[in-house]
This record gives structure tokens, C-alpha cells and sequence, in this order.
């Protein structure tokens, strides 16, 4: 059986033996789910994948979103009904799903494990590193298990991938890139005018800790992304799917450096976040890692790949469903000797180039149902998850001091350590802001 078939056939025994051990299960885990549309959507397929999870409480502040969840958890659990999140914690739910707007993160997973329930929770963890540090200390205090949505840290071909890159696989890594690509020009998500909240919405709850604003249909709901009260932009959207896997594949959680440039270069639209940016990372080691945004343009690789890890001996390219490596090939007598040669010995001299290490092409399963029954296994086992809270606060800090390199213009060095910067006080003052009253985040 050659490699790709193998991580195939291992795959399905894989999805195959988690799926049967649920079946029939008594030991069902009661979940309540915070925010249903688009990605909670996603994660709410996900959970129904599997038999011994139970939806006994949907929330969310749009009727049309609880309908449709409604209708897809029928005969799954008890489903009561809430429009506030605070009401549902309340709920004999055994652990709660978060996947709301980022900005509500930090409340939400705080309250939730102050109310004694286990938590999936979206990325990214946090709208800043000072929330992302505090859910921390919230989920260790209360003795909570907590999963963050960066779901490829529970598909085995990620495993594999970050394994052996962590093991010298294709040398010493010294470039990390990650790609977030697609054309939204020339008009993006347009400009249209203020104008009244929704009558069936609570505005000032969908607000929350944010700033008050006046109603625009592009602050709300999916294009809140492209606002920074609300959203690290797909700096964090995206950048921490890769930021992680990067993380996991280098075997690092945190850079010593962080510079960046960008800005809305070429879309017309009321956004707050750049259409082109270039975030550059220096990690101990010695490795550089970038995060590409290209949102002004939509040319995808032939390959397709998302994250690129040049090392030594090669390179493996991650696109979102597997991986591949592309060995690098070394002449022995020196690439770049000088000595003139006749055609004849150069010829014969490149046949001699040898590949470092074997090519290899591996290829699997890219949804979240993994992800959602690592969670439900740990619920039950009280281990930590596969991206437990630590590992999602630093895949999501990385991101985030990204977006503060940007905002600042500066080279800014980090400390891993007291969650700082070293250089720049200025900088510093990005790493939180002052939640709206009366919502503050709790002391832990």
C-alpha cells in the first residue's frame, strides 16, 4: 500500500472506530449553543455528527437563525429557547458552543465556566491578548475543559504533518509563510448608509462590551469581520488557522519580533481593515514567518497551498485538506562552485544532484466533526483538548500583536513571558481597551 492510501485507509478506520463508540452511548453530553448563524451553523453540523451529543438549548438574537436551528436538532435533546446567552447558562447544559462575534468571546467563555460548564469556543479565542490570557486563567481556576475552534489540531493528517516537521522532517524550518487569498475588489462589501437596528433585534446586546456605533448593516452579523471594535479583521480570522498550524509544525507558541504593512490599497468600501497586508514574524529558532493577506487579488497557487514550511532538506506545502513535500536536491560537488567545466562534466555533474528526502503526498478529511468529538470526549474523560485553551490564546496572540505591528507602523519585540511588548509602551495600550459599560471582564 503506497503512502497516500495508507493515510486514506487509516482515515476512515479513524473516523470509523470514534463514530462506534458513541453508538448506543447512555452517556450523552448536554450542550448549549451561543450564536447560530454561519460558522455556529457549521460547528452545530459538526456536534450532530455524533450520537452522544444532546442540543438542549439554542441562543441567539436572530429568530431566523434559532429557526433553522430548531429544525436541524429536532428529536436531538430538549431545545429551550434564549435570546440571552446569561439565561442559557442558567440551563442543566453540561457544556456550551460559542460561535459569535469575537468581541463576545471573553464574556461569554468566562461567565460560562463561572457557571460551571465545560466550553467549545470559536476562533479567535479573543478580540485582544489581555481577554485571551483571562479566559485562560478562567478556564484553569474553575477546573474547566475548554476546546478552541482551530479544528486541524484534531485531524490526523495535521498531526502527522506537524509531527514530522517538529522531528527534522525536511531539515531546519526557516520560513513559514501563510497565504489568505481572494479578490473581493472593487467594491468589497460596499458602503451603504447608517440607518435604525433591526425591531427584532437587541442592537445594544449585539453590541455588548463594543463601543456604541450607529447601525450599519455591514457592522453586524458575518461582515462585522471587517471592523476592529468587533473583529481582528482576517488577520485573526484566518490567520489563526494558520498562525496555529505553523505554531504546531515549528514547535513554538509565541515570536521574539513582529513588523507589518498594509492598508485598503485598492477596494472602495466602509471597512476598517486592509484589502493587502504583510505581517512578519522572527520565532526563537531562527525562522521567519509571514502572514499574506490578499484580499485585492485572487491568484491561487497551483498547488493550492494555504502554508508553505521551506526547510533545509524541502519544503511541505498545507493546503486545507492535506499536505505535500517537495524535497530540495544537492550536487556534491557544490552548487555554486566556479570552476569553468566542459558540457560534457557539467552534464554529468547535475545528473549526481540527489533529492534530500522522498517525496511524499498525503491527503485526508478537513471538516470540524474531529474537532467536536475530541470535545465530547474530553467532557467525559476530563482531559485537555487537543487545542486547549493555552494553545488557542497563543495561536490567536500571534495574530493579534500582528494586527498591532500594523496599526503602530513599528518593529515591536514581544515577551513571551509577562504578555508584553519591550520596546514600545504605546503599543502596549493596544493590547486591551475599555469594555462599554456595564460590562466589564471579570477579575480571575
Amino acid at each position: 500500500m503506497d503512502r497516500r492510501n495508507f493515510v486514506r485507509a487509516s482515515t476512515a478506520a479513524f473516523t470509523a472506530l470514534s463514530y462506534s463508540r458513541v453508538l448506543g452511548a447512555n452517556d450523552r453530553v448536554s450542550l448549549g449553543f451561543i450564536g447560530l448563524g454561519n460558522r455556529g451553523d457549521q460547528v452545530l453540523t459538526a456536534f450532530l455528527e455524533h450520537g452522544d451529543s444532546r442540543i438542549d438549548a439554542l441562543c441567539d438574537l436572530r429568530q431566523d437563525y434559532m429557526d433553522h436551528a430548531k429544525a436541524r436538532a429536532e428529536k436531538r435533546g430538549e431545545r429551550r429557547f434564549y435570546t440571552d446567552y446569561r439565561k442559557l447558562l442558567e440551563s442543566a447544559a453540561d457544556a456550551v458552543v460559542i460561535s459569535t462575534p469575537d468581541h463576545w468571546h471573553a464574556l461569554q467563555t468566562i461567565h460560562a465556566c463561572q457557571a460551571g460548564k465545560d466550553v467549545y469556543v470559536e476562533k479567535p479565542l479573543s478580540l485582544t491578548v489581555v481577554e485571551g490570557r483571562r479566559m485562560v486563567q478562567a478556564v484553569r481556576k474553575y477546573d474547566r475543559v475548554a476546546q478552541v475552534g482551530t479544528q486541524r489540531r484534531s485531524l490526523p493528517w495535521a498531526k502527522q504533518l506537524s509531527a514530522l516537521a517538529r522531528a527534522g522532517g525536511i531539515g531546519h524550518i526557516t520560513v513559514a509563510d501563510t497565504y489568505n487569498i481572494g479578490n473581493e475588489w472593487p467594491q468589497g462589501i460596499g458602503s451603504p448608509p447608517d440607518s435604525p437596528p433591526p425591531a427584532d433585534v437587541d442592537y445594544d446586546l449585539w453590541l455588548g462590551p463594543a463601543p456604541a456605533a450607529a447601525h450599519n448593516v455591514n457592522r453586524t452579523f458575518y461582515k462585522f469581520r471587517w471592523f476592529r471594535d468587533y473583529s481582528g479583521g482576517q488577520v485573526t480570522n484566518m490567520g489563526v488557522h494558520l498562525m496555529d498550524v505553523a505554531h504546531w509544525a515549528l514547535g513554538r507558541d509565541a515570536p521574539l519580533h513582529v513588523a507589518a504593512m498594509g492598508g485598503r490599497f485598492a477596494i472602495d468600501d466602509n471597512r476598517e481593515i486592509p484589502d493587502t497586508a504583510k505581517i512578519l514574524f522572527e520565532y526563537p529558532g531562527g525562522t521567519l514567518a509571514t502572514f499574506n493577506q490578499y484580499n485585492a487579488n485572487g491568484y491561487v497557487p497551483p498547488a493550492r497551498q494555504q502554508i508553505e514550511l521551506r526547510g533545509t532538506k524541502g519544503t511541505i506545502l498545507v493546503q486545507s485538506r492535506g499536505f505535500e513535500i517537495i524535497p530540495d536536491r544537492i550536487n556534491p560537488h557544490g552548487r555554486h562552485a566556479r570552476t569553468p567545466l566542459d558540457r560534457k562534466t557539467e552534464r554529468a555533474q547535475r545528473a549526481e544532484t540527489q533529492e534530500l528526502i522522498e517525496p511524499m503526498k498525503v491527503e485526508g478529511p478537513g471538516g470540524t466533526e474531529f474537532h467536536a468529538r475530541n470535545f465530547l470526549d474530553c467532557v467525559k474523560s476530563r482531559q485537555r483538548c487537543n487545542a486547549d485553551i493555552e494553545i488557542g490564546h497563543r495561536s490567536t496572540s500571534a495574530p493579534l500583536i500582528g494586527n498591532i505591528a500594523l496599526r503602530t507602523g513599528k518593529r515591536l519585540a514581544w515577551d513571551r513571558e509577562t504578555e508584553r511588548f519591550t520596546n514600545d509602551s504605546e503599543a502596549n495600550e493596544l493590547l486591551h481597551y475599555e469594555y462599554r459599560k456595564p460590562w466589564a471582564l471579570p477579575e480571575i
